[in-house]
Formats: structure tokens, sequence, C-alpha cells
């Protein structure tokens, strides 16, 4: 949350997950040149959240949590091919994304806090998105 940057925890296993799916060492990569990266792979990341309050880092810390413009976002992308919720908490706008005319699929958190699930689970969780999204083969 300091750095105001996505998956900044450094045990937060999105980065290094997205660039092994991707075929590119994004954890290697200075920010910036991260989101270059997956965007120009077709890959965006964007909160479900607007604004919230919160004590700390963990997701079960949210509270008074506004809504991001999700169908204003799918309006802009009309090559939006899917919408991936990484995780319970962004999972809980399903609700919203469901009815936006696109793909909606859950995902394991990449969190640290999600320790039930391996590397190589979550890996092949978020591969079959990505293949059903067209990002990878």
């Amino acid at each position: 949350l300091r750095e105001r940057r996505y998956y900044a925890h450094p045990r937060n296993q999105f980065w290094p997950l997205v660039g092994e799916l991707l075929g590119v060492d994004l954890a290697a990569m200075p920010y910036d040149d991260r989101l270059a990266a997956v965007t120009q792979r077709g890959l965006a990341i964007w909160d479900v959240y607007a604004a919230c309050s919160r004590e700390g880092s963990l997701d079960s810390a949210i509270r008074d949590a506004q809504a991001n413009d999700l169908p204003g976002l799918v309006s802009r992308l009309p090559q939006l091919r899917g919408i991936a919720h990484n995780g319970q908490e962004s999972g809980k706008s399903r609700r919203l994304t469901e009815g936006l005319g696109v793909a909606v699929f859950q995902l394991p958190s990449t969190s640290p806090a999600n320790a039930s699930w391996s590397h190589q689970r979550k890996l092949q969780a978020w591969r079959d998105v990505f293949m059903a999204c067209g990002l990878v083969e």
C-alpha cells in the first residue's frame, strides 16, 4: 500500500506467476516496465475498489469500500474477453461483473496469505484463465 503499486509485497506471487505465463521475467523489471509488458500482451490490471478504508494490508481489514466504475471500464474496452478476480475480496464484486457481458473468472489469490494453494496449483488455475481469454496458448 505504501508503494501505491499493484502487488508490491515481495512474497506476493502475482508478478512471478504472470511472468511465467507470459514468458517474461516481470519480477526482475522496474515496476513501470512490468505494467508496460503486461499491457502490451493484452492484460489490464485494475482494482475493483475506487476507494476504501483499511488498516494494514489484509483484505479482511477493508471497510467502506466504494466500487470502481466497472461498467464504464467494459464500455471503454470493446475487445475485453474476460474479467478475472484475484482472490476472495475481489470476487465479492462478481455480482457486478457477471452482468457486464464478458466472461468472469475467480482465481486463487496470489497473496502470501493464501498458503493453502501451492505455486503450481495457482499457476495452473491462472493458466486456464489466460488460455480462455487468449492471453496464452
